[in-house]
């Protein structure tokens, strides 16, 4: 995997960072934690080394949240507008960063699902879903 320099941002703007690759891991990740913070089914996180990651502005407006009974879990968002960002492991071992805060293609694609078996019991496999390019307009 060749060495890329990807950035990201939150919705609003103010907090901005960068990592160079190569990327360890993007994965989908279904464990509870992971879909109490983002929301959804499952995290989009990707997996990098300390060293490839800087952050270029706002670093004053990232909040962070450690869950003291997780070994390695911890999150990060902006304190403006609440996007999720990413966040050092407990560790110091390796980046999180929440592939939605991206702001172009990595020119990676998700490996694997991690913590499957604790999935969403309302979680629907994508690829069997009708699919839209933008809102679909509703019958009158």
């Amino acid at each position: 995997m060749e060495n890329i320099k990807v950035s990201g941002s939150c919705l609003c703007g103010a907090v901005s960072y960068q990592f160079v690759g190569p990327v360890k891991v993007f994965q989908y990740c279904h464990c509870s934690r992971c879909r109490k913070f983002t929301g959804t089914a499952h995290a989009s996180n990707i997996i990098i080394d300390p060293d490839q990651f800087q952050w270029l502005g706002g670093e004053q407006d990232v909040g962070r949240f450690e869950l003291a009974e997780a070994k390695h879990f911890a999150t990060s968002f902006c304190k403006k507008c609440g996007s999720s960002l990413p966040w050092l492991t407990k560790s110091g071992k390796a980046y999180i960063v929440p592939a939605g805060t991206l702001d172009q293609d990595p020119q990676v694609r998700p490996m694997h699902n991690t913590y499957y078996a604790d999935r969403a019991p309302w979680y629907e496999e994508v690829g069997d879903l009708i699919k839209y390019d933008a809102l679909p307009v509703k019958d009158r």
